[in-house]
């Protein structure tokens, strides 16, 4: 995840790229994106231990505490993204038809490699 935020980020400015998608260009004309965010992200991302990158389920607040300090966001930041991870997971996990609902199909995009897998970040 974190290196995928990080070509992301080399591709220019987010809003200019979400623009591109068919359909979304006219959606995003009001939307502001905070650039600081993938910033922050990538903060929390790399105050982890490579261990809780492999396995988030072993983070309980001690270790979210830390990582809160190491990169100077609260925990309640650190709670956001872990949720916003899983349901990210989630999301591909259905569209890459692992789902229960059947496979639906999804092209291999090479900057989203196994999001259902067991990496973290």
């Amino acid at each position: 995840m974190l290196e995928q935020f990080r070509q992301i980020r080399k591709m220019g400015d987010i809003k200019g790229m979400l623009s591109m998608i068919p359909g979304l260009g006219n959606q995003l004309k009001n939307i502001d994106i905070d650039e600081r965010q993938f910033s922050q992200i990538e903060a929390i991302i790399l105050s982890m231990t490579p261990q809780e990158r492999e396995k988030p389920n072993i983070m309980n607040f001690s270790r979210k505490r830390r990582i809160a300090a190491g990169c100077g966001l609260k925990v309640e930041d650190i709670n956001r993204l872990i949720k916003q991870y899983e349901s990210m997971r989630r999301l591909m996990k259905q569209m890459m038809g692992k789902g229960k609902k059947g496979k639906r199909g999804m092209p291999n995009f090479p900057m989203m490699p196994q999001m259902g897998g067991r990496r973290f970040f």
